[in-house]
């Protein structure tokens, strides 16, 4: 449905983006992730065709971004971080006049502007002028005015910044529905977001490609290291030096005095070792309480900041 191929985009002489290539399956909810600067609102506007790349290629559902934009356009809905959105118009309207920009049938206008009302939840503000709109509703109109073609490929850039935890969920609920049926690229800061949303990721630094993968193969790829979260009743330091002699064991961090009087601790192992029988024997022999363990796995976060920092040279 979309394929990048050997993608830059120079300005003067700095490059934005640095030979990039990926794709993305029909149907498929792609994770676009990347630290400030990286590239990825860069990528996202030539994708949607607001503008050429200096190098390169892209292409969505077969037609090219730059020389048959209008057929690409017919095919995607964006919603840029900083909504367009006019805001002395009245909801309705607003999404009246985006469709008929889209070259939606008039005939079904009306039908087309009351569903994407619905599916974003604000048909009670159809009547409203936008400006008076809370910051939440009008990220929501602009989810709606990406929607109102029925694209086959929505891009989208933070859509969930400005919301409250509930209309979040409903969002994210929302975009999980559209696999399928659409194909989404979702950049956003939030790093749950697309470990709850997304099946593959894409990371993205100072305009090069770190990674293109699932969060559950980026994991194995750069965990060092294993880690058992454990509860244990007893001297929390006494503990610690006790498990970092055990064979295998990298390092020992407590990390808080829980209410019910378990000091929770973190144990990393080093690659390769698993000494996960050891330590509930060791805990046992000295007679102190163990109430839990569990295997950690590197959240995205983790994975996010390992990948990028190593990138950077910044570590080994």
């Amino acid at each position: 449905m979309i394929e990048v191929e050997n993608l830059t985009k120079e300005y003067g002489d700095f490059r934005a983006i640095d030979g990039i290539t990926f794709s993305v399956e029909k149907g498929e909810i792609l994770g676009f992730l990347g630290p400030n600067g990286a590239g990825k609102t860069t990528t996202m506007r030539i994708l949607t065709c607001f503008f050429p790349p200096t190098s390169g290629s892209a292409r969505v559902a077969g037609f090219d971004c730059f020389t048959e934009s209008l057929e690409v356009r017919k095919r995607i809905g964006y919603l840029p971080e900083s909504v367009p959105l006019y805001l002395d118009m009245k909801v309705r309207d607003y999404l009246r006049f985006v469709a008929g920009l889209k070259g939606v049938d008039p005939q079904e206008v009306d039908k087309k502007v009351k569903k994407v009302m619905g599916d974003c939840g604000i048909e009670h503000m159809a009547e409203r002028i936008i400006k008076e709109l809370s910051k939440g509703y009008r990220q929501r109109v602009g989810l709606a005015q990406a929607l109102v073609n029925d694209p086959e490929v929505l891009i989208l850039d933070e859509p969930t910044i400005g919301l409250d935890p509930r209309q979040i969920i409903e969002i994210r609920k929302l975009i999980k529905e559209l696999a399928g049926r659409r194909t989404v690229i979702l950049s956003t800061h939030i790093l749950p977001e697309v470990s709850m949303i997304c099946k593959r990721v894409i990371i993205i630094n100072r305009g090069k490609l770190v990674a293109v993968d699932t969060p559950d193969n980026l994991t194995a790829r750069v965990q060092g290291a294993r880690r058992v979260a454990i509860g244990v009743r007893g001297p929390a330091d006494v503990i610690r030096e006790k498990l970092e002699t055990i064979k295998g064991v990298k390092k020992v961090v407590i990390d808080r005095r829980r209410d019910d009087g378990c000091i929770a601790m973190s144990v990393e192992f080093e690659r390769g070792e698993d000494p996960r029988a050891e330590i509930p024997r060791v805990i046992v022999n000295n007679h102190w309480e163990l109430v839990e363990m569990k295997t950690q796995e590197l959240s995205l976060e983790d994975i996010f900041i390992r990948l990028i920092t190593k990138e950077e040279g910044m570590v080994q």
